[in-house]
């Protein structure tokens, strides 16, 4: 291919870097043999990259009172703040390196594009929620195709997401 593979985000668990709570990976043969192949993957782990290392305590969303924190199981320690404030950060940045898509982790606290599980005290978990980052990196860019790993494997999803990546890629390419 003689042509610059497409910029796309990524969430870097999925390309199998050892980044998750539990010093693992969530590798995605697909994503990394078939679409790398055309796609130049730019890998970002939020948890890691605000500081919380692997590996670390699991965090969870947590509704307390009408707001979404970012709460460590065990511990009860609250990284909504610093999250928060790195994900505007990184969203405005990777707005600027002229990205056509991104694919999150699905589930994840930081990196769930949609239903991640939000705890309340006294009642059952409720599958409503938005990670973080996912959060500020859609409204950094409401344009650029997203979507998550989860949802890839549902054939028309995934041609979907696929046609408006190339779509993006040919209008950036059109308008320099």
């Amino acid at each position: 291919m003689s042509e610059r593979r497409i910029r796309v985000g990524i969430s870097a668990c999925l390309l199998g870097e050892p980044v998750r709570w539990n010093g693992g990976h969530k590798l995605d043969h697909f994503l990394v043999s078939e679409l790398g192949r055309f796609f130049e993957w730019l890998p970002v782990c939020p948890e890691v990259e605000v500081g919380m290392g692997v590996p670390r305590p699991s965090v969870r969303l947590e509704r307390v009172e009408e707001e979404i924190r970012m709460i460590e199981n065990e511990t009860g320690r609250d990284h909504t703040r610093a999250m928060r404030a790195y994900a505007g950060r990184r969203a405005a940045a990777l707005a600027k390196q002229d990205l056509c898509g991104f694919v999150l982790k699905q589930d994840s606290p930081s990196c769930g594009m949609e239903r991640v599980r939000v705890y309340r005290t006294g009642a059952p978990a409720v599958p409503d929620g938005r990670g973080l980052f996912a959060e500020a990196l859609i409204e950094a860019m409401p344009w650029l195709p997203v979507e998550d790993e989860g949802r890839l494997s549902d054939a028309p999803l995934r041609e979907d997401f696929i046609e408006r990546v190339f779509a993006c890629h040919r209008l950036r390419r059109s308008v320099g």
